[in-house]
């Protein structure tokens, strides 16, 4: 009965029954527009309990199949008409709720698969500078806390270990505050060229360590934008300081901006390793990290890029990323353009 309208049914039952009975009714000698009026009665008589029968029988069985697909709940009390395709449209509903019940399944092994992934990232991350705490602490314990060559040098680097989890646990505070929208944006007009050249000098130390050069592509004038300038500023600072830690010796960082009507795009670029497009979509996870040799010398939380991406989703713009290993990297990401205020 697929793909059939029930109304059709009930009319070529009814067709088929009266003609049955007006055969046998001829076998009596009745005919003419007798026959016919005998013809006419019984279809009605057939029709409308066939027609109520149906509807009955369809609404009953169909009742049950929308009510565990939409689970119980209906915004409006179910009707059905033998006039359309009933049987059809509960299929197709049924194949929807199939398909969503398949996407919703996914989507917890997803969801699953990363929730485990993240608590092994988490504590892979804690255990690094908590171990080298816990050794420090016990060396000095056992006897080096009176010896003043190492008892100082020892706190020191538990110290630093103590700032590495601290800096984990406040990158954390950040996104949950920022995925709760409880991480309010200061917008305001400022030139963003100014505040690179702040980031250039703050990392210029780090840079001139592994002889890269920081620069702009080329010579801009004041390129204003309206942001969070403090926001704006970690989400430089981010970018660039990967661009020097992935960086090839003697290479360069560079920033470009564009102009698209009222989106300032800003670009930052480096000559530096580059990434594996296979990496790319998980790159702005949280903890993750595109090359698996590297130890945790590079410094940072691991959590960066994730802070970044939901900065930039904050001011309600987007970041990408294009990369050819060996070639290297290039982060894009936009800004509304800002207008000069008067005060």
């Amino acid at each position: 009965m697929r793909n059939i309208k029930s109304i059709y049914i009930v009319f070529w039952g009814s067709i088929i029954t009266s003609s049955i009975s007006s055969i046998f009714i001829s076998f009596l000698q009745i005919k003419g527009w007798h026959l016919f009026a005998f013809f006419l009665i019984s279809f009605v008589s057939c029709f409308i309990p066939f027609y109520i029968l149906i509807k009955l029988y369809l609404t009953d069985k169909l009742k049950v199949l929308y009510r565990s697909i939409r689970k119980g709940q209906f915004q409006s009390p179910l009707t059905f008409s033998l006039q359309d395709d009933e049987i059809q449209k509960a299929e197709l509903e049924s194949i929807q709720w199939n398909e969503e019940r398949r996407q919703e399944i996914i989507n917890l092994k997803d969801q699953e698969e990363f929730r485990r992934e993240f608590l092994g990232n988490l504590a892979h991350e804690l255990k690094t500078p908590a171990f080298s705490i816990q050794g420090y602490i016990l060396t000095l314990l056992d006897g080096g806390l009176e010896d003043e060559n190492v008892n100082r040098a020892f706190l020191e680097r538990a110290s630093k270990a103590t700032e590495r989890m601290t800096l984990i646990i406040e990158d954390l505070d950040k996104i949950t505050k920022m995925e709760a929208k409880q991480y309010p944006l200061e917008y305001k007009v400022f030139d963003i060229k100014e505040l690179v050249l702040e980031v250039f000098d703050a990392l210029e130390l780090k840079a001139n360590r592994k002889n890269i050069t920081l620069k702009f592509a080329k010579k801009f004038d004041s390129v204003m934008v309206k942001a969070d300038r403090n926001k704006i500023n970690q989400v430089l600072f981010n970018l660039l300081n990967n661009s020097i830690n992935y960086g090839n010796e003697g290479g360069e960082s560079e920033i470009r901006f564009f102009q698209i009507d009222d989106i300032i795009s800003i670009e930052v670029s480096d000559n530096g390793i580059g990434i594996d497009p296979e990496e790319i979509p998980r790159l702005f996870e949280r903890f993750y990290r595109v090359e698996k040799s590297r130890n945790r010398n590079e410094g940072g939380s691991g959590l960066g890029l994730a802070i970044v991406k939901h900065i930039i989703e904050a001011h309600e713009q987007l970041i990408t990323v294009r990369s050819t290993v060996d070639v290297g990297s290039t982060f894009t990401f936009s800004l509304n353009k800002g207008k000069n205020e008067v005060n």
